[in-house]
């Protein structure tokens, strides 16, 4: 059984990480494909997409990984029907808004849900028709635009991202911690 993960990675930290590791243990997924939203369409997203390709692949090493120029999952699984039947990662806090995504009841027919817990978020406690599956993991309070935001004051986030994702943030300058600037 296959999983995705799809996101902006901006960055991507510890939480992502224990999303998959729990999905991998729980629901016994084969192979998870990280899926790297180029132009999200629900959020700015100031970092490339090639910048936030290369923090990912540092996050899952040996996880697959591809660029998807989609701005909203529906378009994306209607795009590429070999991954329509796989079972889509969501955080809870990603799952609290996802009544409001584009088609929802689209994306639960083309795909299944599994929902991994995160403090502050409460989950139902039984399944939506079967297409939505709730599991635990290992909680880790933290959030990309938390992540951004200590990062611009000048914090050190390196307990709270993979040591390959802050390895890069610190070499390339990334979220104001040096000289990264957009190439012209």
């Amino acid at each position: 059984m296959i999983g995705l993960l799809g996101g902006a990675f901006d960055p991507p930290h510890d939480g992502h990480v224990a999303l998959v590791r729990g999905a991998r243990e729980q629901l016994g997924l084969d192979d998870v494909l990280v899926v790297v939203a180029a132009h999200p369409g629900h959020k700015q997203v100031d970092t490339p997409p090639a910048i936030r390709l290369e923090l990912a692949r540092a996050a899952f090493p040996g996880e697959p990984l591809v660029l998807d120029a989609h701005a909203r999952t529906v378009d994306m699984l209607r795009d590429h029907p070999q991954w329509q039947g796989a079972t889509f990662l969501l955080g809870a806090d990603e799952y609290a808004g996802f009544s409001r995504w584009k088609e929802p009841e689209e994306v639960l027919r083309l795909v299944r849900v599994a929902v991994g817990t995160r403090p502050g978020f409460s989950l139902p406690a039984a399944e939506e028709d079967g297409r939505v599956t709730f599991f635990e993991i290992d909680p880790v309070p933290v959030s990309s635009s938390e992540l951004r935001k200590r990062l611009d004051r000048g914090e050190d986030v390196s307990g709270l991202v993979p040591a390959a994702v802050w390895r890069l943030i610190e070499r390339d300058g990334l979220y104001g911690r040096g000289g990264y600037t957009e190439p012209s």
